[in-house]
C-alpha cells in the first residue's frame, strides 16, 4: 500500500520506518530540509535504539523515502498526521498550529476515498475540526493515537500492546476500518488487540493513559516522602505492592520524577480539558500529580545540599544524566537537568555526563559543564548524583569511582544502584524514600 506520513519528528520518523518494514511504500513529509536530508541518507536525527537499522532497510529497499514537497504525497491511499502538539505558550492546553498547517498542506493532494489518519496527541474535539478542514476533498478521517515510549519506540511500533481506531460515524466508518486493518494487517495477524471506537474516546485514550502513569509515579514519590520521615524503605514497599496483580510493579519506582516531551504536557492538556468542561475532581487530581512531580526535583536538590553539609556553594557536584530517561537523547523537561540547574543557581560547580545528550545539552545550558565520559566527569567530585539510570552509570564499579572522586558520597536519585555494593566500597549512600530522614528503629514521638 502507498502511505504517507506528514511530520517526521520523533513520532513520524519512527512510524514511517516501521510501516516500511511492514511492507508498505512510505513517503515522509517534513518542512525541515536538513532533517529530510538526514532521513533520506538513512541517518536518524535523534537517538532511538533500532531506528537506524529500520531506516537503512527501508531506504535500501526503495520502500521508504522522504521529501519536503507535499505534491509527492499524491497517490497515497492513507495519510498519517504525525506532527507535534506541544503545550501552548499561554496556558496548559495544546498548541494545534502544526496540525492545522499539516492538514492544509495535505488537502490539495487528497483524492476521494483517501484516508487521513491523525496520530498526534490532541484535545478531545480536535478530530471534528479536522473533518471540517477536509470537507470537499472526499477524504475520510480516522484517529489512531500513538503509544510510543522513547527508548523502546521501534518495539512499541512493531509489537504494540494495542491498536486504537477512532472511526467516523456514517458511510465512511467501514472504509476507514478496512484501510486501517490493511495497514496493520501483520500486527493484527499476530493477535494485537484492536479497539474500534469514536473520535472522542480515541482522543482521550492517550492522555488518560499518560495521566494514569504519571499518577502512579507521583503516588509512589509521595509515599517515598513519608518513608523518608518514618524510616521505611519505599523500594521494598513498592516491590510488595507490585506483587498485587491489581496494582502491578511498572511505574512504581520512586525517584526524582518524570519528564520528557509527552507525560508532562499530556497531563496538563488533560487537566485543561477537564477545566474547560467543569470536571473539578479530575482538574484537582491532575494538579496534585503535577505538583508532586515538581516537588520531587526540589527535594532532590535539598538532599544534595544536606549531603554537602547544608551548603552547595563552591562544591563540585557530578550529575550522571542529562536526558529525561535512558536510551534517548531528549532533554525536554528533564528532571536531571532541572536539578543540575537548581544546584548551579545556588553556586555549585556542576558537571553533567550523559552518553547521548551531552553533545547538544551544553549549548542550552552554559552554566553547566558537560562530559560525555562518566569517569572524566567524576574526577574530583565531592558529591555524585545518579539522576538518569543509563546502564553506563548503574554499571559503574564503586571501587573504581571512589579512586577518582574527592569525596565518596552518592545520591541515587533513581534507586537504581546496588546500595550494598556502594556502601561496602566506602561510599556514603542515600537513595530516594529509603528512610534517610530518621534512622530505622528510632523512637517516634508519642501522640
Amino acid at each position: 500500500m502507498k502511505v504517507s506520513v506528514v511530520g517526521c519528528g520523533y513520532l513520524g520518523a519512527v512510524h514511517a520506518a516501521a510501516l516500511a518494514s511492514l511492507g508498505h511504500h512510505v513517503t515522509g513529509l517534513d518542512t525541515d530540509a536538513a532533517k529530510v536530508g538526514r532521513l533520506a541518507r538513512a541517518e536518524a536525527p535523534f537517538h532511538e535504539p533500532g531506528l537506524p537499522a529500520l531506516l537503512r532497510d527501508g531506504t535500501a529497499s526503495g520502500r521508504l523515502a522522504f521529501t519536503t514537497d507535499p505534491a509527492r504525497l499524491a497517490g497515497a491511499r492513507v495519510h498519517f498526521i504525525c506532527v507535534g502538539t506541544p503545550q501552548a505558550k499561554a496556558g496548559n492546553g495544546a498548541d494545534l498550529g502544526q496540525l492545522r498547517r499539516a492538514v492544509e498542506a495535505l488537502r490539495p493532494h487528497l483524492a476521494p476515498g483517501d484516508l487521513v489518519v491523525g496520530k498526534s496527541t490532541v484535545p478531545v474535539g480536535t478530530a471534528e475540526g479536522v473533518e471540517a478542514l477536509l470537507a470537499g476533498t472526499g477524504a475520510v478521517l480516522a484517529w489512531n493515537p500513538e503509544f510510543l515510549r522513547q527508548g523502546t519506540a521501534v518495539a512499541d511500533s512493531l509489537m504494540p500492546d494495542r491498536l486504537v481506531y477512532g472511526l467516523p460515524e456514517g458511510d465512511g466508518r467501514r472504509a476507514a476500518r478496512e484501510l486501517l486493518d490493511a495497514v496493520y494487517a501483520p500486527l493484527l495477524e499476530r493477535g494485537t488487540p484492536c479497539v474500534a471506537t469514536n473520535f472522542a474516546t480515541a482522543e482521550l485514550i492517550k492522555v488518560a493513559a499518560n495521566a494514569f502513569l504519571a499518577l502512579k509515579l507521583s503516588f509512589v514519590n509521595a509515599v517515598g516522602e513519608l518513608c523518608e520521615q518514618v524510616g521505611a524503605d519505599v523500594v521494598e514497599l513498592a516491590g510488595a505492592l507490585g506483587h498485587d496483580a491489581r496494582i502491578g510493579s511498572r511505574y512504581l519506582q520512586a525517584g526524582v520524577g518524570f519528564g520528557g516531551g509527552c507525560l508532562p504536557k499530556d497531563l496538563r492538556s488533560f487537566r485543561a480539558q477537564a477545566q474547560e468542561r467543569g470536571v473539578q475532581s479530575l482538574d484537582e487530581l491532575l494538579s496534585l500529580v503535577d505538583g508532586i512531580n515538581a516537588a520531587a526535583r526540589g527535594r532532590a536538590a535539598e538532599a544534595a545540599a544536606a549531603m554537602c553539609g547544608g551548603e552547595v556553594r563552591g562544591r563540585r557536584i557530578t550529575v550522571l544524566g542529562a536526558a529525561f530517561k535512558p536510551h534517548t537523547d531528549d532533554t525536554r523537561d528533564s528532571p536531571a537537568l532541572d536539578i543540575a540547574l537548581q544546584l548551579a543557581a545556588k553556586g555549585a560547580l556542576v558537571t553533567v555526563s550523559d552518553p547521548q545528550a551531552a553533545g547538544h545539552a551544553w549549548l542550552a545550558h552554559p552554566q553547566l559543564s558537560f562530559q560525555a565520559d562518566a569517569m572524566d566527569a567524576l574526577r574530583g567530585a565531592e558529591l555524585t548524583m545518579l539522576l538518569t539510570e543509563w546502564p553506563e552509570f548503574t554499571g559503574l564499579d564503586p571501587v573504581a569511582v571512589a579512586a577518582v572522586v574527592d569525596r565518596a558520597a552518592v545520591l541515587d536519585g533513581r534507586n537504581a544502584l546496588d546500595a550494598g555494593a556502594w556502601r561496602a566500597a566506602g561510599w556514603a549512600y542515600r537513595g530516594i524514600g529509603q528512610g534517610s530522614g530518621r534512622p530505622v528503629g528510632a523512637a517516634r514521638t508519642a501522640a
